[in-house]
């Protein structure tokens, strides 16, 4: 069984300090892209926010604008830290599935498209995690220090 820190900061490695850098490159600019430009006018969430979420249908509609919000937010300041990558990659990668699949699902392409691009990013990272230049390697390399 994995340790816990091998599950929440996990990730697997390339092998030049240029594949790293573009890595580390491409989490920051989305994480902060995310933050920036979609969640942190979404916070704090409106009333209209949550009407909207209730007319799609989600239940707790206040729960699940507050979630969506936060997950824009918090999710793309994480990820540009590189801090607990794949769980806010999950929750990146929920929030963009539902913008992309269900509130821009009759949309042309072109305004489901940033939600697919912060989709796509989002699972990159859950599936391969933060990479070398990141705070969960370095937590990796503590942690196996104190060993």
């Amino acid at each position: 069984m994995k340790p816990v820190y091998a599950i929440l900061f996990g990730g697997s490695a390339s092998t030049s300090w240029m594949g790293e850098a573009a890595l580390g490159a491409l989490r920051i600019f989305s994480g902060l892209a995310l933050a920036l430009a979609h969640g942190w006018g979404k916070l704090p969430v409106s009333a209209d926010f949550v009407q909207f979420v209730a007319r799609m249908g989600f239940p707790l509609p206040a729960f699940f604008a507050w979630s969506a919000a936060l997950s824009e937010f918090v999710g793309g300041l994480l990820l540009a830290a590189g801090l607990c990558t794949r769980p806010a990659a999950f929750f990146v990668a929920v929030t963009m599935s539902v913008a992309a699949f269900i509130v821009h699902a009759d949309d042309p392409f072109v305004r489901k498209e940033p939600a697919l691009l912060f989709l796509m990013v989002a699972l990159m990272f859950l599936f391969h995690g933060a990479g070398r230049v990141s705070v969960d390697a370095l937590i990796r390399r503590l942690a196996r220090l104190g060993r």
